[in-house]
């Protein structure tokens, strides 16, 4: 199991910064792995949304199918990966001084053999936190400007 956490300061509240990311549709625009989102329920939000997200990672290109399992406006997301790429990982949101946002993104995930299992996610765990740490800088602008 690989244990990922980024996290960045961005000049906005929660509530502003819930709005660039309740709609996981819109992940997309800055998450710079994720180059499609579909939902697969009936829900467009909250807990039991489930939905798939065509990741592209180097070589490697995957179906990461997610659920929503936590949801608390302006606060966290949460979801439980169940393809390929199993775990679990949360957005939270902070607020910090001078009404801004701290939000921070962890995730547990578990690889499977062909990508190398526990040894996959040690070095697959450090790919993907310099990649979310880019996501985050994007987000960051996309808030920000």
């Amino acid at each position: 199991m690989s244990s990922i956490r980024v996290s960045t300061v961005l000049d906005a509240t929660p509530a502003e910064v819930w709005r660039h990311v309740e709609d996981v549709r819109t992940h997309v625009e800055w998450m710079h792995d994720a180059y499609a989102i579909r939902l697969t329920s009936h829900r467009h939000a909250g807990v039991g949304t489930t939905f798939d997200c065509d990741t592209r990672i180097g070589p490697f290109r995957l179906v990461d199918k997610m659920e929503i399992t936590r949801w608390r406006e302006r606060k966290v997301m949460g979801v439980r990966h169940v393809g390929l790429v199993t775990g679990s990982g949360a957005f939270t949101l902070k607020r910090v001084r001078g009404g801004r946002t701290r939000f921070t993104w962890k995730e547990r995930l578990r690889f499977p053999w062909w990508m190398g299992g526990p040894f996959g996610g040690i070095v697959g765990g450090e790919i993907l936190r310099l990649i979310w740490k880019r996501n985050l800088r994007n987000l960051k602008r996309q808030i920000e400007s």
